[in-house]
């Protein structure tokens, strides 16, 4: 981790995200991340356009993109801020996605969207992360719902 001090924020760009996540094209769900507080808050963001391949079929003439996709991106972003605030000692082999909860979907998210996933770190124990996360399109809360997941760290690293 570099000296960044707790409260100055930073950004992560798709070259970045493309670093820290295993997720590539077609389920790579985040373009960007930022206002990052290190160990604290940040928000994905994804440019929602008509081009994404599951509106093919979610649904013909009235695309929506699906709730679980809306959860995946939710869930990559959190993700993201663990591993944007992992100490250079620490090498992470994979994260593990263990539960959602309290999820609602208050809207539609449609192409043209951009739907900024707001991620509010909520606790942390060993390894097993929580985040609350909002998702908004142009300020109007479109989902919600409470991440957990675990980090697993290479062989011979402790948690």
């Amino acid at each position: 981790m570099d000296a960044t001090p707790p409260t100055a924020t930073h950004s992560l760009a798709y070259a970045e995200i493309l670093r820290l996540l295993p997720h590539r094209y077609p389920f790579l769900l985040v373009d960007r991340v930022i206002d990052i507080v290190r160990g604290s808050s940040g928000i994905g963001i994804k440019n929602v356009t008509f081009n994404e391949n599951f509106f093919q079929g979610h649904f013909p003439g009235q695309p929506v993109m699906p709730g679980v996709l809306i959860i995946e991106a939710m869930a990559q972003s959190a993700a993201l801020l663990v591993l944007d605030g992992m100490p250079a000692d620490k090498e992470v082999e994979s994260v593990y996605f263990m539960s959602v909860e309290s999820a609602k979907f208050r809207r539609p998210v449609v192409p043209g969207d951009q739907l900024r996933m707001h991620c509010q770190h909520v606790q942390s124990r060993g390894p097993v992360h929580r985040y609350k996360v909002v998702g908004r399109v142009d300020g109007a809360v479109v989902a919600e719902a409470t991440i957990t997941a675990m980090m697993n760290y290479a062989k011979g690293q402790p948690a």
